[in-house]
């Protein structure tokens, strides 16, 4: 596998982000004899599961070095789930790779299972739930990350739905955990155990979540920071459509339809996990008629100039590595769809200073409250 080819196109680029990485390296090693053994008992149709491949290290390296035809990859970012296909098409595996939601149809059958770590320990409760429920009786997980993002909580968390659990040596500082013999009762366990939901008193919000999605069933204090002066950045005329941008559970959703019952609300994420609970939380609160939810990159289901209100949390994460790129291409997507006097009202880390590429993105930007850890601004299209 030729990792120096895999492009994270398109994906955000910038300093400290790299489309793989030395735990992708030592997963691939670890699992090798695991895969060679599949394709010589079970064909080259064996299935392998791929699960937080963040650009196709992984599934690519499966299906390229090993034969593999039936290489089903999941990835929660759009952006990472089109950067796997454009990976395995421009390598040549474009067939032997599919990306998949993370359900049933995944890992079914799947004797060998690629994990890159989750940092959220309720995200890879998720998915080591559906693996133990789902894939074959004798699959192995091999399960790897960075040291400084791993903890001892995962082998707990694994071990919960594992019967062996078994650590490799540390090498480049990343390590693997190989998962076997998964629980009897692991497939009746999992049927109920995600979304997980819970009600916020002070909002009168009840919040579903999927394992991945920010915040889980809680209410991060940026958002509820938002939510305190989001009738003051509402004043002045009723928009025709509202947009919570990186919806996450969507509970900023769920207030703008309870607050503009008039109004088309959509909510919008990358993440499938976020688009899955936001769908779930706008139901549980009664407003699921009203609420659109797409998965998609930013804005791009909107015409240039068609919305009125856009309302964003940014998220300064892609993966572990902490970047602006991914608010600034949020803000410069508002920019372009916004119609002219559109408002896009923004939550943000005060310590990262975004009223300049606001401005530059947007237009005049005009600061609603501040405390010491968040900005809440209003930017309207000239």
């Amino acid at each position: 596998m030729d990792f120096s080819a895999l492009r994270r196109s398109p994906d955000v680029e910038g300093p400290g982000l790299a489309a793989a990485d030395a735990a992708d390296r030592l997963i691939l090693d670890e699992a090798a004899g695991l895969l060679h053994e599949a394709r010589e008992t079970h064909g080259t149709d064996a299935p392998v599961a791929v699960i937080g491949d963040t650009h196709g290290a992984l599934a690519v390296g499966a299906a390229s070095d090993h034969g593999l035809t039936d290489v089903r990859a999941h990835q929660d970012a759009l952006l990472g789930e089109r950067a796997i296909s454009a990976n395995a098409d421009r390598l040549g595996v474009g067939g032997a790779v599919r990306t998949l939601p993370l359900d049933a149809e995944l890992v079914d059958g799947a004797r060998v299972v690629l994990l890159r770590l989750p940092r959220s320990l309720d995200a890879l409760d998720e998915q080591a739930a559906l693996i133990a429920g789902h894939a074959a009786s004798d699959v192995v997980v091999v399960a790897g990350g960075r040291l400084k993002h791993m903890t001892v909580a995962m082998n707990d968390v694994l071990g919960r739905w594992f019967e062996r659990l078994d650590v490799t040596h540390a090498r480049q500082k990343s390590r693997v955990l190989l998962a076997r013999r998964p629980r009897p009762d692991a497939g009746a366990a999992d049927a109920g155990a995600w979304p997980r939901r819970a009600r916020d008193a002070a909002l009168d919000v009840e919040v579903v979540a999927h394992g991945g999605v920010f915040a889980g069933t809680a209410v991060d204090i940026g958002t509820r920071f938002l939510l305190e002066h989001l009738d003051a950045a509402l004043a002045g005329a009723a928009p025709a459509t509202a947009v919570d941008l990186a919806c996450g559970t969507g509970v900023v959703a769920v207030e703008l339809a309870r607050r503009l019952p008039a109004v088309r609300v959509v909510a919008t994420d990358q993440s499938a996990a976020a688009e899955a609970s936001a769908r779930a939380t706008a139901a549980a609160n009664g407003v699921g008629d009203r609420v659109e939810v797409h998965r998609a990159d930013g804005l791009e289901f909107a015409a240039e100039a068609s919305l009125d209100l856009v309302v964003l949390n940014p998220p300064f994460h892609a993966g572990p590595a902490v970047t602006t790129a991914l608010a600034e291409r949020l803000f410069a997507d508002a920019g372009r769809t916004l119609a002219r006097g559109g408002r896009l009202v923004t939550v943000w880390n005060s310590h990262l200073r975004y009223r300049p590429a606001l401005e530059r993105h947007v237009g005049p930007t005009r600061q609603l409250a501040r405390n010491p850890k968040f900005t809440v601004t209003v930017s309207t299209r000239p």
